[in-house]
């Protein structure tokens, strides 16, 4: 058993590569809803549904998020009478958000309304929100406030960023799914995917009960690095790092996890660093951790999984550099 804790593409995609990898139903993804928002009347959850579609093998790869092959005649039509469409709903992606919507209006957990959307597309991996309680990320910048939404996709991550906070976390319960797979006894590995660590991985973090679950394992927790070479792979991770006054490199991505991960994989382009990662006291994979299509995904996968099962079999999991 593993748990994915993900956010975004990478974290879809390195879900998808550990779903291919693993049996059937050996896979628990814990995923962000802090950016989960009210849209056109519609509870909209983009991280979830990003994952959902990935692990379903129905995502638009090019676009990083919504359906392949899709169509835009609601949002055309919504155009023409004037209404917003910053944040664009695809005319197959609109049947979540309606049905969602509906679902959470009488009074389902949005758990499982996710297990039950999942399910109907074919998703065999556990696909768990991280709770069922409203936790929303807020952007100070330097224009002021802005709901993630609005700086995310309507300002394209234009202003200046100052801090994130999350608004209800301090409130929020973790989904009671999330704390069953993390405490399963059979649970070998927690691979904390590349995702940006600000505002897809922070949030997870912020709700205390799931924190505590995951800082209490009895297994690995190994983290991929969603920065290469200097730069993001997806989105603005590096951005963010820079305005917030944190070296982008593989290296300041430990130091932001130091003293919570047990291992961190790098890419080869980063090999010259692992000294310096390994120092602050985790073990480092050196490999290729560039995700372009379903055999890299899968290889990736498979060579974090061998790396976190190094780890549990040397009972403290710190190790050298390790090469794959």
């Amino acid at each position: 058993m593993i748990v994915a804790l993900a956010g975004g593409v990478g974290g879809a995609r390195l879900s998808a590569g550990l779903a291919a990898t693993l049996p059937l139903k050996a896979l628990s993804v814990i995923v962000n809803t802090a950016d989960d928002f009210q849209h056109l009347g519609f509870s909209i959850s983009p991280d979830l549904d990003t994952v959902m579609y990935t692990l379903a093998g129905l995502e638009n790869a090019e676009q990083g998020w919504g359906l392949r092959e899709e169509t835009w005649h609601a949002m055309g039509a919504l155009e023409k009478l004037g209404g917003e469409t910053w944040f664009r709903l695809g005319d197959r992606d609109l049947a979540t958000h309606i049905e969602r919507t509906r679902r959470l209006a009488a009074g389902e957990p949005l758990s499982r309304i996710t297990e039950q959307l999942a399910r109907a597309l074919g998703v065999t991996a556990r696909l768990l929100p991280m709770s069922d309680d409203p936790v929303r990320t807020l952007v100070e910048t330097d224009e002021g406030t802005l709901a993630f939404q609005d700086y995310f996709v309507r300002r394209r991550c234009e202003p200046r960023l100052v801090e994130v906070r999350f608004a209800g976390s301090e409130r929020a319960r973790a989904a009671p799914a999330c704390i069953e797979a993390l405490a399963d006894p059979a649970l070998e590995a927690i691979v904390l995917a590349p995702s940006n660590p600000y505002v897809s991985v922070a949030p997870l973090f912020s709700v205390s009960e799931l924190a505590r679950a995951i800082d209490r394992r009895r297994v690995p927790l190994v983290a991929v690095s969603p920065i290469v070479g200097g730069r993001a792979i997806k989105g603005p991770a590096a951005k963010m790092m820079g305005e917030l006054g944190v070296e982008v490199s593989a290296l300041g991505i430990a130091r932001h996890y130091a003293g919570r991960i047990d291992g961190l994989v790098i890419d080869d382009a980063d090999r010259a660093l692992a000294p310096a990662i390994e120092a602050l006291g985790m073990a480092v994979l050196v490999t290729d951790t560039i995700m372009r299509d379903g055999p890299s995904r899968r290889r990736l996968a498979e060579a974090t999984l061998a790396f976190a099962g190094h780890l549990r079999r040397q009972g403290r999991w710190r190790v050298g550099v390790v090469s794959a």
